[in-house]
């Protein structure tokens, strides 16, 4: 579990994350969590509570649609799981990312109330919600802490300021199958508010996706 403490700021937080910390470190060295403070100095990235997320919903800033009461918690959101799973296909053939039509190929694409993920299979889900951040906010994406403890994975991913759309996850399998349910809550997202509004907010070819978008290298 890493620790992070500053004598100058005089702050000490503990984070656990599914992911390793040095995948974060470059980030989390730059929080600067004052104690008994709600809001951040200039210069300063703050994690957001639930009571600056919910005046950031109730203020239409982060918009998040479905929208659930029960998914804000302590200090981030949990979302849930869509209705189509894509699964990679074994192959010995290369796919050229240079040349990528018909990526579809590839994968295998399903629809349903459940899911099995089979022992170390890789495969594409995506959020039921469909999020909207505002330029000053980014989102750092785990997994829930319950399917990390079954051997599921994802790898580290962030959510830019100024994206709009369902989150496509890749999720890795572990030793034995498991199965889970459309709607089931499988992501927690920390929201971190940024020191300044960004000068280039996302506008990325992802922007705006729904369902399991498959990758582009375009």
């Amino acid at each position: 579990m890493p620790s992070l403490r500053s004598k100058r700021h005089g702050y000490s937080i503990r984070i656990t994350w599914t992911l390793s910390p040095a995948e974060y470190s470059s980030i989390l060295t730059t929080i600067i969590l004052k104690r008994g403070k709600t809001e951040s100095r200039s210069g300063d990235i703050l994690i957001l509570s639930d009571f600056d997320l919910w005046a950031y919903i109730r203020g239409g800033r982060l918009i998040i649609d479905p929208f659930d009461e029960s998914i804000v918690r302590e200090n981030g959101v949990d979302l849930r799981i869509g209705r189509m799973i894509a699964r990679m296909k074994k192959t010995d053939k290369p796919l050229d990312t240079k040349n990528a039509e018909g990526i579809e190929e590839f994968y295998i694409i399903e629809e349903g109330e459940s899911f099995i993920i089979n022992p170390h299979e890789h495969v594409l889900l995506h959020t039921l919600e469909y999020v909207k951040l505002p330029v000053d906010l980014m989102g750092f994406v785990n997994l829930r802490s319950s399917y990390a403890r079954v051997g599921l994975t994802i790898p580290p991913t962030i959510i830019d300021a100024n994206f709009e759309g369902e989150l496509t996850i890749e999720l890795v399998g572990g030793d034995f199958p498991v199965k889970l349910y459309h709607r089931d809550r499988f992501l927690h997202v920390v929201f971190a508010k940024l020191s300044s509004v960004v000068e280039k907010p996302y506008q990325g070819r992802y922007q705006g996706q729904r369902g399991v978008r498959l990758p582009s290298f375009k």
